[in-house]
């Protein structure tokens, strides 16, 4: 019954991330917010749903080793599994711009993991230990990390405004497609509000279901948090790069895979370690490893293009 039940959570999670996505976009579209700041806050956050819902909650729950083990577990997978998967499906190339934007942040995200997870290391400790004020160290990074995307997005706006605006002056639908967005207003609110009590619900289920199967396996809740919780929460992300590699947009897989995992780390661990602070008995190497693998990766497909 909690494998039915645990399957049921990660449903939950997932159809609620559309959910919210949707309605959230709709309602930004309907009050004139730019498309591609929709991009990089609400579908960002939508897709992190899953991961920051089970995290939060099990950090509610002071399960803080499940916590910590979704979000390194989720990393992992997206870094290694989906992205050999979405890898041998289709070609990804990678562009000099995306490596000047987005690397430095990569490698920063990258740094400050290590130095706040690397008590073992850098202190010769037994485990590692996340604060309080490490998770809000982690939390003022990813507010930077937006601040400058949102930027970036709004200067490249800017660059092409008047292209835009005649655009929109040749078009005759205008005000009927904004009324048809208007008309639907209430109904992506309705979406919305659907989409994070699934969510929310989802987080909690999931928790739960895994927790008693930790404890019926005789188990660590972290080691449940690494595998099962990890893997189910990244579904969306593998479901989403697949579908964008088959199509071609390899800059989406790309972005969704290597980029956008470390900063739902930042994001979802800050947020779940300034709830409860996390004590970490696994040692970090494996997500340091496969760091190094994609970093390789990155800069040989820059060296070839």
């Amino acid at each position: 019954m909690n494998y039915i039940l645990l399957l049921l959570g990660f449903a939950l999670l997932v159809k609620g991330a559309d959910y919210f996505v949707d309605g959230a976009s709709n309602i930004a579209k309907v009050l004139k917010i730019p498309p591609l700041i929709i991009g990089l806050t609400i579908v960002a956050f939508g897709t992190s749903a899953p991961e920051a819902a089970v995290s939060i909650s099990a950090a509610l729950d002071g399960q803080n080793g499940m916590a910590m083990g979704n979000v390194i577990g989720s990393n992992l997978f997206n870094l290694l599994m989906v992205v050999g998967m979405t890898g041998v499906i289709k070609n990804l190339h990678v562009e000099k711009a995306i490596i000047r934007k987005e690397f430095p942040f990569l490698l920063l995200a990258s740094v400050l993991m290590f130095v706040l997870m690397g008590d073992v290391f850098l202190q010769g400790t037994t485990s590692s230990m996340l604060s309080r004020s490490d998770g809000l160290v982690l939390l003022m990074f990813f507010s930077i990390f937006i601040y400058s995307l949102i930027g970036s997005a709004l200067k490249s706006r800017n660059t092409s405004l008047e292209e835009v605006s005649s655009t929109y002056e040749c078009s005759g639908d205008i005000l009927v497609e904004s009324t048809q967005e208007s008309d639907s207003l209430v109904k992506s609110i309705l979406f919305s509000i659907l989409g994070i009590i699934a969510i929310v619900a989802g987080g909690q289920l999931v928790v739960k279901c895994a927790s008693t199967i930790a404890t019926q396996f005789g188990v660590s809740d972290q080691l449940i948090g690494l595998t099962i919780v990890a893997i189910g929460t990244s579904l969306p992300e593998l479901v989403t790069s697949i579908v964008a590699a088959t199509k071609g947009e390899s800059d989406i897989a790309l972005g969704q895979l290597v980029f956008f995992p470390k900063i739902c780390v930042i994001s979802t661990s800050s947020k779940a370690i300034s709830i409860c602070p996390a004590i970490m008995y696994f040692k970090p190497s494996y997500i340091k490893i496969a760091n190094l693998i994609i970093l390789n990766w990155l800069f040989y497909n820059v060296l070839l293009n």
